[in-house]
């Protein structure tokens, strides 16, 4: 299974991400690009614990947040469409400087490379493997990469 710390990987989500069309429509879901890409950005800086994230579970993850992570993470099997996004990352703007952006985004994907966030905790999943975020975190990029052909 692919994994965000394999430099492969890293590159090829880089390349997706540089080949993104700036007027690319959404496949599905309710965010243009640039709230894509800013989602994912806030996203990657959440996961690396930039900027002094608070982690919490919440309840309903500490029940079933093990139970759908193993589920999300058993195969290569894309996230699916319909997975609602949490609300501390839904992006309000609808515009912004996209390259400004895909750059940041870029930034983020290569420095998976020296990760080590250990207070990490999901708010659905709870606490994770570094295993576990290696896959969770390449998967959520394929998802949105997907979501607008890249």
């Amino acid at each position: 299974m692919k994994t965000i710390f394999d430099q492969e990987v890293r590159d090829e989500l880089i390349r997706r991400i540089n080949q993104l069309d700036n007027n690319a429509q959404a496949q599905w879901g309710k965010m243009n690009l640039y709230q894509m890409i800013k989602h994912c950005t806030n996203w990657e800086e959440w996961m690396q614990g930039k900027g002094n994230p608070v982690y919490k579970q919440v309840f309903i993850g500490k029940i079933f947040g093990k139970i759908g992570l193993k589920r999300m993470i058993k195969d290569d099997k894309p996230i699916d469409k319909g997975v609602p996004t949490s609300a501390q990352f839904k992006i309000k703007e609808t515009g912004g400087d996209i390259p400004a952006e895909k750059q940041k985004w870029t930034v983020l994907i290569q420095s998976y490379e020296q990760y080590s966030n250990p207070t990490f905790i999901h708010d659905f999943f709870g606490k994770m493997t570094k295993e576990q975020v290696g896959l969770m975190v390449y998967k959520h990029n394929d998802h949105h990469l997907r979501q607008f052909n890249g």
